[in-house]
């Protein structure tokens, strides 16, 4: 009989990262590379621009040498990982509150702190619940504040994923906000390398299906979310994002193709993506100022 492990909540008894505070001078070549991988028909960012909500991913990136990265890619240590044996990192979702959007071309500050830290059992297994806090100040005001939510387990998970990737197959909505996309291989290469990311999921398709059971290339969770505010972007150009929320569901794989769509209600909006397996692959909701 194998022995019981102990509790996650065990191993962060101790675990009590201090803030970080960096900078960045939130230059236009990341919003506009992005802006290339997404096709969007808008003009050329330039100094002085608004940063889309949730663009603020593009920066303040952390670069590990190689050989700080574990197996999965992912970087092996790091201020708010938590110290669980045979980590394992899942981005569950987010909040965001908006003062006034970050400027493109002006130096930014950002403070990261722990937010909270929380063990929960589900059906598979015991789960450690992360929540990180980033505030981004520009000129001494504070723009924008940020919650991110990983879920993090210890050892791996049964890794069987009994979704089949039909590349044939559309969703169907009747939605009016609507953006259709079939994510391919290189657009999520290009979109790990804009925001620093090296899990290998998202590039390594026999790790995919051998390592972690998946059907194919995973695609990424922020990625989802960012399709999601890119409707509001889209559809209510004039009305500035004051606040979001998110949360990513299931995952999409490579070569599926997803739509991203909304329903405007008064000074919010109801947002989701599906694709024709799910209706509900990730969701969000935003409200207007």
């Amino acid at each position: 009989m194998q022995p019981i492990p102990p509790p996650l909540s065990t191993y962060v008894e101790s675990w009590t990262p201090g803030p970080i505070e960096e900078q960045d001078p939130l230059g236009v070549g990341p919003a506009a590379a992005l802006s290339a991988v997404l096709d969007l028909p808008a003009p050329t960012v330039k100094a002085g621009d608004p940063l889309p909500p949730l663009w603020q991913w593009l920066y303040f990136l952390h670069w590990p040498a190689g050989r700080e990265l574990g197996t999965d890619g992912h970087p092996s240590n790091g201020r708010f990982l938590p110290p669980l044996p045979h980590r394992q990192r899942m981005w569950a979702g987010g909040r965001c509150e908006i003062t006034e959007p970050l400027r493109l071309g002006e130096p930014a500050e950002r403070v990261s702190s722990l937010a909270s830290v929380t063990a929960k059992r589900g059906r598979t297994g015991e789960m450690l619940f992360v929540t990180e806090r980033r505030e981004f100040r520009q000129h001494g005001r504070t723009c924008l504040v940020e919650e991110q939510d990983i879920v993090y387990r210890s050892g791996r998970s049964s890794g069987q994923h009994t979704a089949t990737v039909d590349e044939s197959a559309r969703p169907h909505t009747d939605e009016p906000w609507q953006l259709d996309l079939r994510p391919d291989p290189a657009l999520l290469f290009r979109f790990s390398a804009l925001t620093a990311n090296a899990h290998r999921i998202h590039y390594d398709a026999p790790y995919c299906r051998d390592e972690e059971g998946y059907p194919g290339l995973v695609v990424h969770g922020p990625l989802l979310a960012l399709l999601m505010l890119e409707l509001a972007r889209r559809h209510a150009p004039g009305r500035q994002v004051r606040s979001l929320s998110y949360r990513l569901l299931r995952p999409v794989f490579a070569g599926e193709h997803l739509v991203a769509c909304g329903t405007p209600r008064g000074d919010r909006a109801e947002l989701r993506v599906a694709t024709h397996r799910e209706e509900r692959h990730a969701e969000a909701e935003v409200t207007f100022a």
